[in-house]
């Protein structure tokens, strides 16, 4: 990382190395983690198909490489094809982040005719009944189907699993689920508690014995699969007692494109409300990546306060994320509370204890993300 005054981070020399679109907001399940914005319906105005290709020639040249088509579900977009097909000829290597719902076998030797190179597919619990109380929607078969259609096609697969209280226990039968598949990635996503999942946190954080028993399993497992899957455990931060680190440092290497056109150097960036995000639709997209305030905010070490501007480890995760401490502390600034130097190191410690541990749960009293009903609820209350 570069000290104060140096510009980006070497990490990517400078250029925005993995780029995330996210096609479109809308999506047919009502996942209570989503990582979408809460008021998402505010966000309807999405880019046009000329000017996301755009936005792709734009990103390659500035020296992307790694391209993630994503959402909201982007097989809603029908110009899915058109658009892979681009960044195929533009050199990107490309990776498909979906529930599954709104592809089938046709669609998906489609995509890959066009250059889709890889798919991630999501599974919120291994068996229906607790995947349709997960995402308020019967699509369990159909992922069933999707998985092995993917497989048929040869392409690498990547299932991901959104991990919570409410399918934590169930982490043996994921592992299961994905051998039988032939899945060449399991991810063990612990959800990261923003948007949805921070609504929801209550209800949807696991305890510690959970997460060493799940963890545990996952090891035995790693052991005996060797190099047949490989197998991600990502823990929830709330549990270690340093932050992760921000994408690389914040702006040096990710680059995220919401539906709107709005440029965000993560994807959760927008959660950040004194900061100002510019769009592809006003201003170039060099310009944003190099020189926009927004982008050169926590850039370097110089916006740094104690105890990270004398820390020798903040080259190491810089200073945790900037979301989480503007949710956590209401200064995007501080240390990230995650951080065991943070002098707000007990607003972690205070949510970790309200965990509900084996309390019964139910998906009854989570908020599931249902734009209907949101709209339903905004009219009752004019």
């Amino acid at each position: 990382m570069p000290k104060d005054g140096s510009g980006l981070s070497l990490d990517g020399l400078g250029m925005p190395l993995w780029l995330v679109v996210e096609l479109t907001y809308k999506c047919p399940l009502k996942c209570p983690w989503c990582s979408n914005p809460v008021d998402f319906e505010r966000y309807g105005n999405e880019l046009s198909t000329e000017e996301w290709k755009s936005v792709l020639r734009r990103g390659r040249e500035l020296g992307g490489v790694q391209l993630g088509f994503t959402g909201g579900e982007p097989t809603l977009r029908r110009d899915l094809e058109e658009l892979v097909a681009e960044a195929e000829c533009l050199g990107y290597y490309t990776n498909l982040i979906t529930s599954g719902v709104g592809l089938n076998r046709e669609r998906l030797r489609a995509l890959k005719a066009a250059g889709l190179k890889q798919v991630q597919l999501s599974f919120q619990a291994p068996e229906r009944a607790l995947s349709h109380d997960l995402v308020g929607v019967d699509v369990f078969d159909q992922k069933i189907d999707i998985a092995h259609a993917i497989k048929a096609e040869g392409l690498p697969m990547v299932m991901n699993v959104p991990v919570s209280r409410y399918n934590i226990e169930r982490t043996g039968e994921f592992l299961d689920l994905a051998e039988d598949i032939g899945a060449d990635y399991l991810e063990f996503a612990n959800l990261q508690y923003y948007n949805w999942a921070l609504l929801n946190r209550a209800e949807l954080l696991p305890t510690r014995d959970q997460l060493e028993r799940s963890e545990a399993i996952v090891k035995e497992r790693r052991e005996r699969l060797g190099k047949k899957m490989t197998i991600y455990f990502v823990v929830p931060d709330y549990y270690d007692n340093r932050p992760k680190a921000c994408m690389n440092g914040w702006g040096a290497i990710h680059l995220t494109i919401a539906p709107d056109g709005t440029t965000l150097p993560c994807q959760e960036a927008r959660l950040i409300k004194t900061l100002d995000f510019p769009n592809v639709r006003d201003a170039d997209l060099a310009w944003i990546w190099r020189e926009s305030p927004a982008f050169q905010k926590f850039r370097g070490d110089s916006w740094m306060k104690e105890p990270c501007r004398s820390c020798d480890e903040r080259e190491k995760d810089f200073g945790g994320c900037r979301c989480q401490a503007f949710l956590l502390t209401g200064d995007a600034a501080n240390t990230d509370p995650v951080c065991a130097k943070s002098p707000n190191r007990e607003i972690i410690d205070g949510l970790i204890g309200c965990a509900r541990g084996d309390q019964p749960v139910g998906a009854e009293k989570l908020v599931m993300r249902d734009i209907r009903k949101r709209l339903a609820g905004a009219e009752a209350g004019r």
